[in-house]
């Protein structure tokens, strides 16, 4: 047996510089120090509350409050060999034995080895407390917060019963094959969240990709895809888990009327997440405006606070079990935006510390969710995501939202009303895509092919004055379709790159913004000097004629 040595599918800078004190999921070793460090990798190993496992980097000091101290002090490079070799034989002696992913690095001329230890499947585990030591005593350990513990008593007690319980989405899919996994989709992702893997990737087979990011596993000559790589990896995981969708409800004369309009959402879990707050922010949220006769600054609300409804959605998305055949939905009428997910939140959490906003659970479902939805950005998990609803809320100067469940914890509802300043979303059949801000005093010639139902709310302060005359020549990816439908007015790179919620600029640059370009769906404010900081984009004629093209989504 041997400890594979790979590249992280995460960013070490991001893991060194941007977490940068030591937690749950992170701890710094100025040196090769076997007792603590197998401690320590037998506590990730249990991952007693679902987070994923975590990270040991070895030759990283740190201060007194847990911050990485740059430039790192490093190993020695004759010392690289003899400690992968010592490892080796110490993470034998966990038992069951497991074994961490190895990585070698260089950060500001200094090596460090990186150990990956994601969540075992065979938990409980336990570690000498003296690997050293001729007479060695086993013991269970665990995290606490940025320490290593031994698990005892009721603790110790509740570790055992976690026996063979590996969540759901870190479970290996037989009925899958490990050709299920898209390489590209894979690849996409080590790009944006800016992994060392990413350069190597191409030259490696699916299975062998698949296992460095751990979402494939099993013996060699039967690997299996985990749930978690087919939910974020497979163009439709629905195959494989009925009902993994986002169900968008709009409810124009409210939830007792009789009409209503569904669109639904489905595909690889960050995109489908991205695709339903865009559809939501497009055509359901908006700005109002009002003006005071007694000082020039005007209040402006929104009806709903999109970072509210964002937080409320990847929540679910986070938090719902894909084991059960129900859908997301979220469900919007003129008074409120309503999120239902299924089940409900874990029965350790208390109803009234969910409202007050102290809600802290102490094991999450989906542990490898929560990790891919963090390296893109699309959560934080800790528990921040109530009080985040809250705060905004707030902000915003809406009124409170509200947190439902029911004693058996079948569902959890997250209700936000809407801010009563704030006008109601307009009837609209279609796609609404962006808000109007202009006067309108040109002439329209073309000829309106859709049916546009109900009022058009919001104020126009632009000028229209041009005729849409040019044609979308060649294909317009997905990605270049969702690029089209963020911009609103002039934006920045960055602005539209945090309107898609896309965190790697290489990425958005190769895959969004140059292919946009070259079709000429958009265009730079400042031709003459593409690398101006003063630099927007904006839509062109073509662009807002495929726009008109197609406005429900589809491309």
């Amino acid at each position: 047996m041997t400890i594979s040595s790979n590249k992280l599918p995460i960013n070490l800078s991001d893991l060194l510089r941007q977490r940068t004190v030591e937690g749950e999921r992170i701890e710094y070793k100025a040196g090769w120090n076997p007792d603590p460090i197998i401690r320590t990798l037998c506590a990730f190993a249990n991952d007693f509350e679902n987070l994923g496992g975590g990270y040991v980097v070895i030759g990283q000091d740190c201060d007194a409050n847990g911050q990485p101290v740059f430039p790192p002090v490093g190993l020695a490079a004759n010392q690289l060999d003899k400690i992968q070799r010592e490892l080796l034989a110490y993470c034998q002696l966990i038992q069951p034995p497991y074994f961490p992913v190895l990585s070698m690095e260089v950060v500001e001329g200094r090596n460090l080895i990186v150990l990956w230890a994601p969540g075992g499947q065979t938990r409980p585990y336990k570690a000498p407390e003296l690997v050293t030591a001729k007479k060695k005593t086993w013991r269970y350990y665990i995290r606490r917060y940025s320490s290593t513990v031994e698990a005892k008593g009721d603790t110790e007690q509740e570790l055992l019963n976690l026996a063979a319980k590996v969540p759901f989405d870190d479970r290996y899919n037989q009925s899958a094959r490990v050709d299920d996994l898209s390489k590209p989709l894979m690849q996409d992702f080590l790009q944006e969240v800016g992994s060392a893997l990413a350069a190597e990737a191409p030259g490696l087979s699916v299975e062998a990709l698949g296992r460095q990011m751990n979402i494939a596993g099993g013996t060699l000559e039967s690997p299996w895809p985990k749930n978690v790589g087919l939910l974020f990896f497979n163009e439709t995981p629905e195959r494989f888990f009925p009902y993994a969708q986002i169900d968008v409800v709009w409810f124009p004369e409210g939830t007792g009327g009789d009409r209503f309009e569904e669109k639904t959402f489905k595909g690889p879990l960050a995109r489908m997440t991205r695709e339903a707050l865009g559809y939501i922010q497009r055509n359901y949220l908006h700005e109002t405006v009002i003006k005071h006769s007694n000082r020039a600054e005007a209040t402006r609300v929104w009806n709903f606070p999109y970072a509210a409804v964002e937080e409320a959605v990847v929540n679910a998305v986070y938090h719902r079990s894909y084991e059960e055949r129900e859908p997301i939905e979220v469900r919007i009428s003129r008074d409120e935006l309503v999120v239902v997910s299924f089940p409900g939140p874990d029965r350790s959490i208390r109803l009234e510390d969910l409202q007050a906003g102290r809600a802290v659970s102490r094991r999450y479902r989906n542990r490898r969710i929560g990790e891919f939805l963090k390296e893109l950005d699309l959560a934080e998990g800790r528990s921040t995501g109530i009080p985040k609803i809250l705060k905004e809320m707030a902000a915003n100067g809406s009124p409170s939202p509200m947190f439902e469940t029911d004693d058996d914890r079948i569902s959890f509802v997250i209700r936000l009303p809407r801010h009563p300043l704030a006008s109601a979303p307009t009837v609209v059949t279609g796609e609404v895509a962006g808000e109007v801000t202009g006067e309108v005093t040109g002439e329209v010639t073309g000829e309106v092919t859709g049916e546009v139902a109900g009022e058009v709310a919001g104020e126009v302060t632009g000028e229209v004055t041009g005729e849409v005359t040019g044609e979308v020549t060649g294909e317009v990816t997905g990605e270049v379709a969702r690029l089209l439908r963020a911009v609103v007015g002039e934006m920045s790179r960055q602005q539209i790159q945090s309107a898609l919620c896309l965190k790697g600029e290489e990425h958005f640059r190769k895959t969004y913004l140059k292919p946009a370009l070259t079709a000429q769906l958009i265009e730079m404010t400042l031709p003459d000097v593409p690398t101006s900081r003063l630099q927007r984009y904006r839509l062109t004629a073509i662009g807002r004629q495929w726009l008109e093209a197609h406005p429900n989504g589809s491309s």
